[in-house]
Formats: C-alpha cells, sequence, structure tokens
C-alpha cells in the first residue's frame, strides 16, 4: 500500500510539466490509458474470459465499485487544473475519517470517542482552508478545492463497500471494478473534452499516468483491501497527501500557502493522533 501511494503522488508534479490539455481531455486520457493497462493487467492476472465474465457477472457491488472509481479518477484530475496539488491533496486528506463514518453508517461499526475528536479536528483543518478560499483567495481555488472534495467521498464508498464484501463467505473478485471505472471516466470525459487538441508530449505523460501512476497503484490497493480494512487502507493513501505535495513543490516549484499548511498539519495530526492512540489501545490484547 506504501508503494501504491508513492505511484499516486506523481500525478500533481506530471500534471503541471504538460503542455496545453485542458482538464476534461486530461481526464480522457489518462483514463483511456488506464482502460487500455487494465485490460492488459488484468487478461495476464485473470484470463481474458475470465475478465469477461468477472464484469458480466459483477452485479451492483462492481457497478457501484466501478463508478466510485470513475468519481476518483475524473474529479481529481478537473481539480489539479483549477487549484494548487496541496489543495487538492490536503482535501484528500480527510478521506480515511470519511471511511470511518461510513463503516459507522453502512457497517454498524463503532467509533471510539478519540475517533470522533479526530473528525472533529480534522473538519477544523479544512474549513482553515476553505475559509481561506472564501475570505481572500481566487474563487478557482475555492472550486478546485470543492471538486476534489469528490475524491474522498467516492473513496470511503468505496473502502466501506471493499470491507462489507470481505466480510462474506466467497467475496466477489473487486479487481475488474477499477477497469469498468476507468472505462466510465473515459466515456463521460470525452464529449467534454472533444475536439482533442493534445500534442504528443503530453499524450506520452498522460500515458505515463494511466499506467503507472493509476493501473498499477489501483490493482495493488483492491488487492491489499482483501487483508487490511478499509479505514487502514485510506490511512496509508495518506502518505499521497506527503508525498504529492514534495514532488509539486521540488518539481514544479509550487510551493504550499500557510493556510494549506496550516489545515493539513491539523488534518494529519488528527489522523495520525487517532492511530496512534487506536493501536496504543489494542496493543495489550494483540
Amino acid at each position: 500500500m506504501v508503494a501504491a501511494t508513492l505511484m499516486w503522488s506523481i500525478a500533481g508534479v506530471v500534471t503541471r510539466h504538460l503542455e496545453a490539455t485542458r482538464s476534461f481531455e486530461l481526464t480522457f486520457w489518462r483514463s483511456g490509458f488506464n482502460a487500455l493497462a487494465l485490460v492488459v493487467l488484468l487478461s495476464w492476472l485473470r484470463g481474458p474470459r475470465q475478465l469477461a465474465a468477472s464484469v458480466r457477472g459483477g452485479g451492483r457491488a462492481l457497478w457501484v465499485s466501478g463508478a466510485c472509481w470513475a468519481v476518483m479518477f475524473t474529479a481529481f484530475m478537473v481539480a489539479l487544473t483549477l487549484t494548487t496539488v496541496a489543495n487538492v491533496l490536503v482535501t484528500m486528506a480527510i478521506g480515511p475519517l470519511l471511511t470511518a463514518l461510513g463503516a459507522r453508517i453502512a457497517l454498524g461499526h463503532r467509533l471510539a470517542a478519540r475517533t470522533w475528536w479526530a473528525i472533529a479536528l480534522a473538519g477544523a483543518g479544512i474549513a482553515w482552508m476553505y475559509g481561506h478560499e472564501v475570505s481572500g483567495g481566487d474563487p478557482r481555488h475555492l472550486l478546485g478545492t470543492a471538486v476534489a472534495l469528490a475524491v474522498p467521498v467516492a473513496a470511503a464508498v468505496n473502502w466501506t463497500l471493499l470491507q462489507h464484501l470481505k466480510a462474506q463467505d466467497e467475496p466477489p473478485d473487486m479487481l475488474s471494478a477499477v477497469l469498468v471505472g476507468a472505462v466510465l471516466s473515459a466515456a463521460v470525459a470525452l464529449p467534454l473534452a472533444w475536439p482533442l487538441a493534445a500534442s504528443p508530449h503530453d499524450i506520452g505523460l498522460l500515458a505515463l499516468l494511466g499506467v503507472v501512476q493509476l493501473a498499477i497503484p489501483c490493482l495493488m490497493a483492491v488487492a491489499v483491501a482483501r487483508v487490511l480494512s478499509g479505514p487502514e487502507v485510506s490511512l496509508l493513501g495518506l502518505l499521497e497527501v506527503v508525498f504529492g505535495v514534495l514532488w509539486a513543490w521540488l518539481g514544479a516549484s509550487e510551493a504550499p500557502g500557510a493556510a494549506v499548511l496550516g489545515g493539513g498539519a491539523l488534518v494529519l495530526l488528527a489522523l495520525l493522533g487517532n492511530e496512534a492512540l487506536g493501536w496504543r489501545s489494542a496493543r495489550p490484547g494483540a
């Protein structure tokens, strides 16, 4: 999962080196290359016939998960064209707490008092960021941060669903849901991106994102979700925030603002504190 977050984190810095591709065209090319890579990888892992059978027989859960992936793929790239990498990633950092809430509401998992305090503190951090954009920031940054919020919401639904399926006697194979999400994302973005105008340089970088930044790490994340709990997967995904802001700072000279650093620090402090207390209380019974 740590390796997956490292691959996810290159999206921001690579996007900043594109020449002139528009937001929905970015989404189309990245999701399209992601879908092609997933067809190759899943055909190699499962075989073409089993891959087709898993899509046809996946049922409602497969399509719900696929829709969640599509929202994440699309909203992330659109948000990157509207605001800074740091704004997008720090907004996504609220994902573990939304996942914990989703598990509480949908699965009946009880939340410890420390988790409720963590939710309140992280909410304050996100409000700090939003308040800065509302009071004196560029309206595009506010819109981009709002679009980015769709990513952790969809992720929380997805990880909660996978956690629910994991408890079944024979959990379904959900790797093909990533492929469904990539196809849906590309299909939605194509009409909004037409006519296509990306340069060969941009297409090459977007192919890199589709294969290395999406296809491979997303399959890894779904695979580890069979072993780790939803909140654990979501928490480890926070490393994308640290890596991504660092790459954008070093590789694109995009230094995060004071509100992003302050709000992000509150979010990360809340999450890390919640997990540290959880591990400490669970250690005697381990």
